[in-house]
């Protein structure tokens, strides 16, 4: 047997430190959007690149990124993942137009993906015994939790005080000393076996994303009926269709089938892409409306956020207390009439809404209502799975968070581009008031609003319908659980 490592414990730091800044960065942008769009001349329709261009790429390669951990060396492919994603960092921190900041957020996107499943499996064979793994998955899900309040904050104060730029630049000093503390700290491991990787799996689904972000990228400016528009949904159908069939024949697929053909794990996948959507949707939106309509600084506006994160992780532990005496259906049907029921009180605001009143109860309502879903919905999709696609599973739930959330923003930003377009149509002899215009957005906002309402009951609906009430009793191998990034 082997002896555990005596520098285990100083390891699990360089590992919750590299964690913090992928985690971090699906969420310090956000309060940065503002002035990059504006600094770079961003259009209203592409701005949802500098999000969507990072999750989809991270979203859509975190499947393929574990597998080459796996394989190529765990540890290796770590440090590769911390050099890329400060590489990338800085390349988005010196962007002088705006195709370079989409494609260095892309880029990180690509190396967050080989680095983050690689933390957790670094972890998982560092720590083997069932307490230490227990306590060491707990720091890394706290890490996971805290790291979209760290990042909120972090994204208004460097705005603030420094520059936008800062938000990309922070990652390079980061990365560079975890990088350094984990060439000595850190040991190699791999798998053995095939190493064979479903490369045409991963270029499908990636692309097939791709096409369907551009294609609702395209509406906003196109509108629904041009043929460009047309064309790039029917490329995603049918990029997206390819992978399902290439995936149901070939001898190694990136994701086995039968990992989504189950009631309770398919239902969790469908409820975490649909809440993905309208949770990061809300984001983008509400970073919008304090800077530009209420005229908060950067600063102020991260810290506005902070009752959500605070609300998310005490959530995230009251539900893991109870899910053993509830099961998952019960928590979930709750945590998503809550997260709805947010989303309906924001399509109240106004020009000069109170945020005590109209935006700090929604926030704590969503923040509740994420964490009684997410804990749940983790421990669903692992409920009954096999050991040899425990990693998948796992993996699987990331995955389909991030994807939601990239095919959310870029559903929900065309939605309000045309709402906002439509408003001023309809108010053409005033179109060119400040009123007129702050109006205009204010509607766009709300329809965008009702939009995300929809798909929180939605997927409240599918916990409901789709969900077994003994759902989660199976035996599952906890060794492989990952954490849920929320955020």
């Amino acid at each position: 047997m082997v002896p555990p490592d005596p520098r285990r414990w100083l390891a699990l730091a360089v590992i919750a430190v590299a964690q913090l800044m992928v985690v971090l960065d699906a969420t310090i942008v956000n309060i940065a959007l503002p002035s990059a769009q504006q600094a770079l001349d961003i259009s209203t329709a592409d701005r949802q690149w500098i999000v969507t261009a990072y999750t989809l790429t991270f979203g859509g390669l975190l499947l393929l990124g574990g597998r080459v951990a796996d394989y190529f060396g765990r540890k290796r492919t770590f440090l590769i993942g911390l050099l890329g994603f400060a590489g990338a960092s800085a390349l988005g921190g010196a962007a002088v137009n705006a195709e370079t900041l989409f494609a260095a957020r892309a880029l990180q996107g690509l190396f967050g993906a080989l680095l983050a499943p690689a933390a957790l499996s670094l972890i998982t064979v560092t720590f083997t015994e069932a307490k230490e793994r227990a306590k060491a998955f707990g720091v890394f899900g706290g890490i996971s939790g805290g790291g979209a309040a760290i990042g909120l904050l972090a994204g208004g104060v460097l705005t603030e005080y420094a520059d936008w730029r800062w938000c990309l630049l922070v990652n390079i000093p980061i990365a560079i000393l975890a990088f350094a503390a984990a060439v000595p700290l850190v040991r190699e491991s791999r798998a053995t076996g095939d190493t064979r990787y479903d490369i045409p799996g991963a270029v499908l689904a990636t692309a097939g994303q791709v096409a369907l972000v551009y294609g609702f990228t395209k509406a906003a400016t196109d509108g629904w009926s041009s043929g460009v528009t047309i064309a790039w949904l029917a490329s995603a159908v049918v990029l997206l269709g390819a992978f399902l069939f290439w995936e149901a024949r070939t001898a190694h697929p990136l994701l086995p089938l039968r990992v989504l053909f189950d009631r309770d794990r398919g239902a969790s996948y469908l409820v975490s892409i649909l809440l993905g959507a309208g949770m990061l949707g809300m984001f983008l939106f509400m970073t919008f409306y304090l800077q530009q309509t209420l005229g908060w600084s950067a600063m102020k506006s991260g810290v506005a956020y902070m009752p959500f994160s605070g609300g998310i992780i005490a959530a995230a532990v009251i539900a893991s207390r109870l899910l053993p005496r509830t099961g998952p259906k019960l928590l979930m049907s709750i945590g998503g009439v809550l997260a709805t029921a947010a989303m309906i009180w924001l399509t109240r605001l106004d020009l000069d809404s109170s945020y005590a009143v109209s935006i700090l109860p929604s926030f704590i309502a969503m923040s509740l209502g994420m964490g009684l879903v997410f804990v749940p919905l983790s421990s669903l999709a692992l409920s009954g799975i096999a050991n040899h696609d425990a990693g998948v599973a796992s993996a699987m739930v990331n995955t389909t968070q991030q994807v939601g959330g990239s095919l959310g923003t870029a559903l929900l930003n065309t939605i309000f581009t045309t709402a906002v377009a439509g408003y001023i149509t309809d108010h053409a002899a005033e179109a060119g008031s400040p009123l007129t215009q702050a109006h205009a957005a204010i509607h766009g906002y709300n329809v965008a609003f009702v939009a995300s309402a929809v798909l929180m009951a939605v997927a409240t609906a599918v916990v409901i319908l789709m969900v077994r009430n003994n759902a989660g009793d199976q035996t599952q191998p906890d060794s492989e659980a990952a954490p849920v990034h929320f955020g």
